[in-house]
C-alpha cells in the first residue's frame, strides 16, 4: 500500500436535516432474458425506484417489448380499437417490475438502431403526428386506466422519444431519421394531446444526448467536448426550449444523458437547471436518465467506486432523479451491474444496494468531506443512521470519521452497527471501520444514535 500523507475528514451530524434522499439510483434496461424475470429480486433488494424502458424492444426482447411499433404493429390500424395493439409481452415486463416495487419510466418511441446506415426500420418520423399521439394514448390508458384488459398501475412518467439529436446528418442518426424541426412538431402535438387527456401524469422528453459542448466552451479547450456533433446537441436543445415556450407545450420533465465523469455531470446538471429556469421552466423536473462512467472498467472495484461517487454526487445536485444505463443481463459493455455469463452481481451493483439503504431511510442529514474527490452522503430515520463514502482520490489516504448526534450534550459519537466495504479484494464484506480509505474504496456504514 502506497499510503498518502494526507488525511480525509468525514463529518456527519445526524441531528441536522438536509432534505430528502432522491431517487437517483434508478436503472435503464432491467435484467431479464426472454420472459424470465427472476433477477428482479436484485432490484427490489436495492430499492431501485425506476427502470427506464428504453432499448428493451429488440435483441433479447425480439421485437416484442415496449417500443411503439411493437405495441401497435400496423400504423394504419385504428388506435381506438383494442385489437390493434399487442400488449402481451410488455404486460409481463411491466407487471414484474411493479411487483418488484420498481416504477416503470416509460419511453414512448423506438430502440436504437446501431446499423441504421445499412438500413433503418423504425426511425422515420411518424407519418401522422396526431395519430402517433393517439396510439400513445391507448398505451397509457392500457397501463394506467385498465383499457383493453389492462391495469391501473401508478406509472407517472411518459417520455417522448430518445436522443433525436443523436446526429444532425439524417443518414447517420441512429434514433431519428428527420430534422430537428420535425421532432419539435411531433413533441408539440403529442405533448399537448397527452397532457389534455392525462393531466395528472408527467409528460416530457426528449432524452437529450447531453451538454458536453457547454463544458468544452467553459474550459476553452479544443477537444471532443466541443466537436460539431456535440455543438449540435446544444443547438437542438436551445431550439427545443424555444419551440416549447413559443407553442406553450407541456414539459413536466426534461431528460438528458451523459457518459462523462462525476464532476462533469455535476456541471451539466447545473447547466440544464439554469437553462430551464432562464427560459421560464422553473417547475420542470430534470432527470439524468441515462448515465454510466468508465464502462470499460465494469466488474471492478474501480467501476463500483466511480458509480458510488456518481450516486452520492447526484444526490447533492439539482437533479430530481437519475437512471444508470443499464441493468441488463447481457453481453453489452453498458450492462454494468451483472455478469453476462454467471448472472452474479458485479461490484457496482453493491453501490446501488448501499445507496438503496440511504433511500430507504429517506431523510438526508449533514455530511461533509474535506476533499472534493472523496464523496459522502448520510441519512437517518428515528434511531437508525447510514453513511456512504466513495474514494476517487486515486490514492490510499488516512480516514478520520466523526459521526455525531448533535442533539445530545457534547455531540455524542454514534455507535457503528455495521460496516461493509467494496475494494480491490472485497465485495460487500463486513469489516471494522478502517483507518485508511483505500484507493477506489466504497464504505457503507450503519449506525445507531440515541438522539435521532
Amino acid at each position: 500500500m502506497n499510503l498518502s500523507t494526507d488525511t480525509v475528514k468525514i463529518t456527519v451530524d445526524f441531528s441536522r436535516k438536509e432534505g430528502k434522499i432522491k431517487p437517483v439510483h434508478g436503472v435503464g434496461q432491467p435484467p431479464f432474458y426472454g420472459t424470465d424475470f427472476d433477477m428482479f429480486h436484485y432490484l427490489e433488494e436495492a430499492g431501485i425506484p425506476f427502470s427506464r424502458l428504453h432499448d428493451v424492444g429488440g435483441f433479447l426482447g425480439g421485437g416484442r417489448y415496449v417500443d411503439v411499433p411493437n405495441l401497435f404493429r400496423d400504423f394504419d390500424a385504428d388506435p381506438f380499437d383494442p385489437a390493434s395493439y399487442d400488449f402481451v409481452f410488455t404486460d409481463l415486463l411491466i407487471t414484474a417490475l411493479v411487483e418488484s416495487g420498481v416504477e416503470p419510466f416509460f419511453r414512448l418511441g423506438v430502440s436504437i438502431e446501431n446499423e441504421c446506415m445499412k438500413k433503418a426500420y423504425r426511425l422515420d418520423p411518424p407519418k401522422d403526428n396526431l395519430k402517433w399521439a393517439q396510439i400513445c394514448e391507448g398505451i397509457i390508458r392500457h397501463y394506467t386506466q385498465g383499457w383493453a384488459d389492462g391495469f391501473a398501475y401508478d406509472i407517472r412518467y411518459w417520455e417522448i422519444w430518445n436522443e433525436p439529436d443523436n446526429y444532425e446528418e439524417v443518414p447517420e442518426n441512429q434514433m431519428w431519421r428527420g430534422t430537428k424541426e420535425q421532432f419539435y412538431a411531433l413533441y408539440g402535438v403529442a405533448s399537448r394531446y397527452l397532457k389534455e387527456r392525462f393531466p395528472h401524469l408527467k409528460i416530457g422528453g426528449y432524452g437529450s444526448c447531453g451538454f458536453y459542448a457547454a463544458r468544452g466552451r467553459k474550459e476553452a479547450v479544443a477537444e471532443a467536448a466541443s466537436s460539431p456533433r456535440m455543438e449540435y446537441f446544444l443547438t437542438f436543445f436551445e431550439g427545443f426550449l424555444a419551440y416549447v415556450k413559443e407553442n406553450d407545450c407541456p414539459l413536466d420533465f426534461f431528460s438528458w444523458h451523459s457518459y462523462d465523469g462525476v464532476q462533469a455531470n455535476l456541471f451539466y446538471a447545473e447547466y440544464a437547471r439554469r437553462r430551464l429556469d432562464e427560459e421560464g421552466f422553473v417547475h420542470t423536473e430534470h432527470t439524468l436518465n441515462e448515465w454510466n462512467c468508465e464502462v470499460g472498467m465494469r466488474g471492478t472495484s474501480r467501476h463500483a467506486a466511480v458509480t458510488a461517487a456518481m450516486l452520492l454526487g447526484l444526490q447533492d445536485s439539482s437533479l430530481d432523479s437519475a437512471m444508470f444505463y443499464d441493468a441488463r443481463y447481457g453481453v453489452s459493455v453498458y450492462g454494468g451491474l451483472f455478469h453476462p455469463l454467471t448472472a452474479e452481481p458485479f461490484p457496482a451493483y453493491y453501490s446501488f444496494l448501499g445507496f438503496g439503504q440511504l433511500y430507504r431511510l429517506g431523510q438526508q442529514v449533514a455530511a461533509a468531506s474535506d476533499r472534493e474527490d472523496v464523496y459522502v452522503v448520510a441519512a437517518r430515520e428515528k434511531g437508525e443512521g447510514y453513511v456512504m463514502i466513495a474514494n476517487l482520490s486515486g490514492e490510499d489516504i488516512r480516514l478520520k470519521a466523526v459521526l455525531e448526534d448533535g442533539k445530545n450534550a457534547g455531540h455524542k459519537i454514534c455507535r457503528i452497527r455495521e460496516c461493509r466495504v467494496i475494494d480491490r479484494t472485497r465485495t460487500w464484506e463486513k469489516c471494522a471501520l478502517p483507518d485508511v480509505l483505500a484507493k477506489d474504496m466504497v464504505l457503507c456504514v450503519g449506525v445507531e444514535c440515541g438522539g435521532i
